[in-house]
């Protein structure tokens, strides 16, 4: 074993570290260990800790690992956006193994008291907190190769499954960045650059999306591949390693307990603190500092560690202070990468031997955690929720596939239904009763709460899936009537009627969730589109077919590609499962004919996207995963520094997310303003608006921070409520209603005019002095879901949201909102693509 290096910190608190890394028993108990299992210092050629791990390493271990040992399995369980490799390590028993379909089929219809407990590992879902997925390489070695007694009856006792990288993209972007930076000589200097990653870190995933913020919300082909198999261990027990700043200690929960979201049981947070005393012993134990009921919190159920509470387990957060890097200064003294390591290591540990030794009061809170979700559901006044979206069934299948993959049970109406004043018609709506198994994960998604115990949020306070989607939704109070089918909902492929060889034109409404896809689609193979600012009927197969203003026309005069376009036009249509109404002549039965001057040509867009530093990684992703991955618009992302070198004439669209703009220079900004007065549309979302407004381009105002700031009352306060008024003053996630102005072009496509909408801001728009430019205003009362003070909600009621105006020849459009927030909202997400294709199909002048 190496040597270990004591270091004084500036208080006089004595800290331990490993001044390098040692052999993977270093890490581990004293116990002996079989010699045919593979140690990582093997296979990488560098002791654990000594280097940055890349996940094709990481992987090619546990496959070893797997190979050598009867004690474990590995599953590929999909592949990330950058085609790597997603896995689960299962180390049990060979006994257990061996049964394992068994034990896993059984699940859904109740635990046998005598099978094994499951414990769940996850590490390093932010990439660059990277200790965890190190110590997870010495994890499963100690439970390949122990020969210790204990170990071997807890292997009887017990399934582990550890997911090592939960963010593989994200992983291997820290790991470049580290090993491309450290030098040969450690350097522990916190402003070196081994520690500061550029814009896109690898925090997050190959999007730049916060993966432990999508459990709940499923946006992600990481987190989906994972929920498959979520489901069917069920673990008892999960815990979620992560990493924080250098200068704190090592955290684990339960927390705050203030902080927990009330549809947790008590007994979660008894549990959470029982198996907490096996992480202090094991910290105790070697002289490590840590801390627990303080920080973060348990309320939002879209994080690894929370997740589990609505699902039958016991979900754990971890926090190690991170060296970012090999090594780094701390006001403890030198913080290294194998410390970490360590103290993942040990806590790893803690969890399934904790666990293990309480397995008995882990499986009767399994048992009656789904026994008191039935009796709540009994007792709740009202017996379920209707879902119905009679236009676009692509937005309503999308939001019933989230529910079907967290196994909550939907099902279709037999016939329509009437309840409250309000029919729902049997082809468009769904139920979701209570009585059933995932009842505190239907709440969870379908919950609007507005006030909390403790108004002090880590993360957001609202979250309301079916209105992030624009979705109507009706709790059932009265279900005499009700009729539904004795099978769940299951998605079926759509059938379209095939399109005219011969029509005089095509068209397509734009109310489907899909349509802006096949816009841009046929845009880039050529299409001539007009879309109609009027309302027109025509006749369809000898019946009357009513087109709202935004339908797409395709006039076959204007097609020049050739005589295939018509086969390439129902490929595309196919694909997408979007109807193609083939019409046969130009003169409509009512309203505008297809050769009116309000059908407005739609033309090919280029997409410019300001990103870099200084702009939100988190809002580019947002937009970037919205047009690129679900709409196909390809997006040019340049970073700030680079668009003086940028001809803004090559683009159609520029746009810009939340952040710092002053940096722009005289002459980017000039050229900007040029491109915009001469036909080009700009786009600005939160304090983008504020810099739009700065510099003449957005003719806005706002309200001020002296005046917001005027809104609470300080009279009175000591130093222990700073904390308390802060979170008063801040909008930490909550969901607005907003009334959108359904005749305007940028409202294409919405049902109605009630918008919900993400906030997370206090800019705060002003009510416009000139009409025709507010796109969407607050209601009177616009506070949904989710927690803000009332002093914000009554500021921000009655003002804009969302403002477009002409600005020369080009356009202007801004928002104080984030329209597609976490890749989930797809319901204002419309006004995006909306901004894309109709800017130059409405006129307001700001003057």
């Amino acid at each position: 074993m190496r040597f270990l290096t004591t270091f004084i910190c500036a208080v006089g608190i004595s800290f331990t570290f490993m001044a390098h890394a040692a052999k993977v028993e270093s890490y581990l108990p004293q116990h002996d260990y079989q010699s045919n299992i593979i140690k990582p210092e093997q296979l990488l050629g560098f002791g654990l800790g000594e280097r940055h791990v890349r996940h094709d390493q990481l992987v090619r271990y546990m496959e070893l690992v797997a190979e050598q040992s009867d004690r474990v399995l590995l599953t590929d369980i999909g592949y990330t956006q950058e085609m790597r490799r997603q896995i689960l390590v299962t180390i049990t028993h060979p006994d257990n193994q061996q049964r394992l379909p068994e034990l896993l089929a059984k699940k859904d219809k109740g635990q046998d008291k005598n099978d094994p407990l499951v414990v769940w590992l996850g590490y390093s879902v932010h990439g660059d907190e990277i200790t965890g997925s190190n110590a997870s390489l010495a994890i499963a070695y100690y439970l390949a190769a122990s020969k210790d007694a204990d170990v071997q009856q807890l292997l009887k006792d017990t399934v582990i499954v550890l997911e090592p990288s939960l963010n593989p993209d994200g992983m291997d972007r820290f790991t470049t960045w580290v090993n491309t930076h450290r030098g040969s000589t450690p350097n522990p200097d916190p402003n070196h650059i081994e520690h500061h990653q550029d814009w896109r870190t690898g925090r997050t995933n190959h999007f730049g999306f916060d993966m432990n913020r999508d459990w709940l919300l499923l946006s992600q082909r990481e987190t989906q591949n994972r929920m498959r198999y979520y489901h069917q261990y069920q673990p008892h027990v999960l815990g979620d390693y992560h990493e924080m700043g250098a200068n704190s200690t090592y955290f684990f929960q339960p927390g705050i307990p203030t902080r927990t979201h009330p549809l947790t049981p008590k007994r979660n947070t008894e549990l959470t603190q029982l198996i907490a005393t096996f992480h202090a012993a094991a910290l105790n134990k070697e002289d490590r500092l840590y801390y627990s009921q303080e920080s973060f919190d348990d309320f939002y159920y879209g994080k690894g560690s929370t997740y589990p509470d609505i699902n039958g387990g016991i979900g754990i957060l971890f926090e190690q202070a991170s060296s970012r890097g090999f090594q780094q200064d701390s006001i403890n003294g030198l913080l290294t990468f194998e410390y970490g390591i360590k103290n993942h290591v040990l806590t790893s540990i803690s969890t399934i031997e904790g666990a293990w030794k309480n397995q008995e009061q882990f499986k009767d809170y399994r048992k009656k955690f789904y026994q008191d979700a039935v009796k709540a559901a009994e007792n709740a006044k009202f017996s379920g929720y209707l879902i119905s979206e009679a236009n676009d069934t692509q937005r309503l299948h999308y939001f019933l596939d989230k529910l079907q993959q967290h196994q909550i049970e939907v099902y279709p109406l037999k016939k329509d239904f009437k309840d409250d004043g309000k029919v729902f018609a049997k082809e468009s709506s769904f139920y979701v009763p209570l009585a059933q198994k995932q009842y505190r994960v239907i709440e969870a998604l379908f919950g609007q709460g507005t006030n909390f115990q403790d108004n002090t949020f880590y993360d957001v306070s609202g979250w309301t899936m079916p209105l992030a989607m624009d979705l109507n939704f009706h709790k059932v109070t009265r279900s005499r009537g009700l009729s539904v089918a004795e099978q769940t909902w299951q998605a079926q492929p759509q059938k379209l009627q095939p399109i005219s060889n011969n029509a005089y034109a095509y068209a397509f409404e734009w109310h489907h969730l899909k349509s802006p896809k096949l816009m841009n689609q046929l845009l880039a193979n050529g299409f001539k589109a007009r879309v109609a600012t009027k309302s027109f009927s025509s006749n369809i197969n000898g019946k009357s077919k009513a087109f709202k203003a935004g339908t797409i026309v395709l006039p076959a005069e204007l097609q020049t590609q050739g005589t295939g376009w018509r086969k390439l036009l129902a490929q595309h249509s196919q694909q997408l499962g979007i109807e193609i109404f083939s019409l046969d002549t130009g003169l409509t039965i009512d309203g505008i004919d297809l050769g009116s001057s309000s059908m407005i040509p739609v033309n090919p867009v280029k997409v410019l996207m300001v990103g870099g530093k200084g702009s939100s990684q988190y809002e580019v992703a947002d937009i970037l995963f919205y047009l690129d991955d679900m709409m196909g618009i390809p997006v040019t992302v340049v970073e700030q520094a680079r668009l003086s070198r940028i001809d803004f004439d090559d683009y159609t669209h520029v746009l810009l997310v939340d952040g710092g703009y002053s940096s722009l220079s005289k002459n980017v900004v000039s050229n900007l303003k040029t491109w915009v007065r001469s036909g080009g549309v700009i786009f600005g979302q939160k304090r983008a608006t504020r810099w739009l407004a700065k510099n003449e381009i957005l003719k806005a105002e706002f309200v001020s921070a002296e005046k917001l700031s005027d809104l609470f009352d300080t009279e009175g306060l000591t130093y222990k409520d700073k904390e308390k008024l802060s979170a008063r003053k801040r909008i930490a996630g909550a969901i607005y209603e907003s009334k959108l102005d359904v005749s305007h072009p940028l409202a294409y496509g919405f049902g109605d005019s009630q918008l919900p909408l993400f906030r997370n801001s206090t800019v705060i728009l002003e009510q416009a002095k000139v009409p025709f430019i507010s796109v969407a205003n607050y209601t009177e009362k616009p506070l949904m879901s989710g927690y803000s003070d009332t002093n914000l909600v009554n500021q921000i009621a009655n003002n804009p949201a969302v403002i477009a105006h002409n600005v020369g020849g080009g356009r202007v459009v801004a928002t104080t909102d984030v329209l597609s927030f976490r890749g989930y909202w797809i319901g204002s997400a419309r006004l995006l693509s909306n901004t894309l294709f109709f800017s130059k199909a409405f006129s307001a002048s700001a003057n």
